[in-house]
């Protein structure tokens, strides 16, 4: 018999279990435990910075195992990269030092670039939706509809804080995620060789 999951608003002690989850389907949705020496790097990138900045748009998905899965939203994208940039950012660069020029690009080097020059969205993508969300789940819980309950979650309380429209990017090598936000209503705004971002107005 299928464990029963909960979707639940997100509480503080569940700061390691993004930092889980998140490394555990970081390969295109995943496991990348194997592809980085530092377990915490895709999480500082990704998952923490939500839970402790905006925790009212974070939801996570528990079942008898632990937390599967998460859903991480932030209501306006401008103000949120400007709040890290002051607040989270700055002790991350002290602690990871930018990789010289030249230095064989690694899946942690790469992250931790992204930590010194994060990525800014498109301006006309975020005139038009300026909130943006990541959801991840374990391998245990995908392919069951919970994913599509913890973005109806958000979604809502995205609605109700009186957003005009999210959105969010998308691996083109994660084919099963690509199809998942079309099926639930997401439009392409923008699309290159590696990253779709898709949209929804609310």
């Amino acid at each position: 018999m299928a464990a029963v999951a909960e979707v639940r608003p997100y509480r503080p002690d569940d700061l390691d279990a993004l930092y889980r989850v998140c490394l555990e389907t970081g390969d295109a949705g995943r496991d990348a435990t194997a592809l980085h020496h530092d377990p915490t790097l895709l999480g500082h990138v990704y998952a923490a910075p939500y839970g402790l900045f905006e925790p009212g748009l974070a939801f996570v998905l528990e079942d008898d195992d632990g937390v599967g899965g998460y859903v991480l939203g932030a209501l306006d994208t401008t103000a949120f990269d400007a709040r890290l940039e002051a607040e989270w950012w700055p002790a991350l660069r002290s602690r990871y030092p930018s990789p010289p020029p030249g230095e064989r690009d690694t899946p942690d080097g790469r992250l931790i670039r992204m930590i010194h020059r994060p990525h800014r969205p498109d301006p006309d993508v975020v005139a038009s939706h300026p909130s943006h969300l990541h959801i991840d789940l374990v391998a245990r819980c995908q392919g069951r509809g919970h994913g599509a309950r913890l973005m109806a979650t958000l979604l809502d309380a995205l609605r109700a804080a009186g957003s005009p429209g999210v959105h969010l990017g998308v691996s083109t090598r994660n084919e099963r995620a690509v199809g998942f936000y079309r099926h639930l209503g997401f439009e392409e705004l923008r699309a290159d060789d590696w990253i779709i971002q898709f949209g929804m107005a609310l």
